[in-house]
């Protein structure tokens, strides 16, 4: 045997390679009949130029091709050998080559890690009892309604503005050094009180104006803020209220459930019920869910390969990217937010690709797998949860990556129940 394994750690290690005699002859031989067949040379047909003249013309980049040829044959046979479960490329490192003599080097591997998940059988959970409350549903109902709703102004001078109400304003931003920059001003804006739109603080303290009151409002910046000169910064509005307007909201009927997609009230009141019961309960699980696994990866230390934390990495920064940039963060902005949290991003990284490592190891475990049966009844229970034709959501996984991103989710979610059936967990 021409190489060693070396342990540097659980999922990685060294593979070192000693080949004291060298024979090239038959790489050098293939790569030859390979540039022939590619070359064109001055004098000759395409692909037909002597074999004598390719040597003469590439002979260093064939020994070139034929000792990598060599290398790759030699690393790939070690690795099926030893059944090394490799993660990403090797690294190759200290490589010793007297031409047409011998050749050493190390192929440095991450792998799979191997460890024993550690008893679980004294583990106990609480999972969140799902209540759904009239107010709920009420809510549910306004979002509706206000879709349909008539804005009035409310006459009454005497009425003081209260959350709920609308307020057409005038305002003018002054920071500390008295500046008034253009982009703090407004006129006859409108600002639902109540609906955070603005910057912490402002909107409730405008509760309790009346119509042609002026009121200074002292407000400071969130500390995240995406305008750097304002992050943190103390700043007075000088507000000065128009008007108090409010939503008329119509009154519910079958004719407007309709006009909303239901076939009557009764059934937005069953259809509401239904979907609110199944996101709270999905939210209760995924709770459940976070804190088992932040046990599982706490109880269960062990080595993760570089290459999976980079790649989980570089979908989290795009992911945030993505993100951000929909919020209006140019890309210094972006840059300095992902410097800012970068501590945060490399331990959720490392925390994903722990935990999934430990669900696939117990879905191992389990025997679980998804398959064709698993992806239509999620079609089937996607479809009854947003109203969508099934044909339209099926038609969205058809593209490879996306199903499999959907698959490899299923499986952990059918890991999950089997796992939670095994633990002690109460409800409260």
């Amino acid at each position: 045997m021409s190489y060693k394994v070396v342990v540097i750690n659980s999922c990685t290690k060294k593979v070192c390679f000693d080949f004291e005699k060298l024979d090239l002859s038959s790489q050098v031989e293939k790569q030859v009949k390979e540039k022939q067949k590619s070359s064109n040379i001055k004098g000759f047909r395409a692909g037909k130029a002597p074999i004598d003249v390719v040597k003469k013309l590439y002979g260093g980049q064939i020994e070139t091709d034929a000792l990598n040829a060599f290398i790759q044959k030699e690393f790939f046979d070690a690795i099926t050998k030893e059944n090394l479960k490799v993660v990403g490329y090797p690294s190759f490192e200290n490589m010793k080559y007297v031409a047409g003599e011998k050749i050493s080097f190390d192929a440095i591997v991450e792998l799979f890690p191997e460890f024993e998940l550690k008893d679980m059988g004294s583990l106990a959970f609480t999972k969140e009892k799902v209540v759904l409350s009239d107010d709920e549903i009420e809510k549910v109902k306004k979002s509706y309604l206000e879709s349909k709703a008539e804005i009035v102004t409310i006459e009454d001078t005497d009425k003081t503005l209260e959350k709920g109400y609308i307020a057409i304003i005038n305002f003018e931003g002054v920071k500390a050094n008295n500046e008034r920059p253009e982009n703090m001003k407004g006129k006859e804006y409108s600002l639902e009180i109540g609906s955070n739109s603005f910057i912490p603080g402002f909107e409730e303290q405008m509760i309790g104006m009346k119509k042609g009151e002026k009121r200074n409002l002292s407000v400071t910046f969130p500390m995240d803020y995406h305008a750097e000169d304002l992050k943190d910064a103390k700043v007075t509005f000088e507000v000065e209220l128009l008007e108090i307007k409010e939503k008329k909201l119509p009154e519910f009927s079958d004719e407007l459930a309709k006009e909303f997609k239901y076939e009557s009230m009764q059934d937005f009141y069953e259809k509401t019920k239904k979907n609110l019961m199944y996101q709270k309960e999905r939210k209760a699980k995924e709770k459940l869910h976070q804190e088992v696994l932040e046990k599982l990866v706490e109880d269960n230390s062990f080595d993760v390969p570089k290459a999976m934390l980079a790649e989980q990495l570089k979908y989290l920064k795009e992911d945030m990217t993505k993100n951000l940039k929909y919020q209006g963060f140019n890309e210094n902005m972006v840059n300095d937010y992902l410097d800012k949290w970068a501590g945060d991003l490399d331990k959720k990284a490392k925390f994903q690709v722990s935990s999934g490592l430990i669900l696939d190891k117990l879905a191992n475990k389990y025997g679980i797998e998804a398959g064709d049966a698993d992806f239509e009844k999620k079609i089937e229970e996607t479809a009854d949860q947003s109203g969508m034709d099934k044909e339209q959501i099926r038609s969205y996984y058809s593209e490879k990556n996306i199903k499999k991103n959907l698959m490899f989710a299923i499986r952990e979610e059918k890991t999950f129940e089997q796992l939670i059936s095994e633990l002690n967990v109460s409800e409260f």
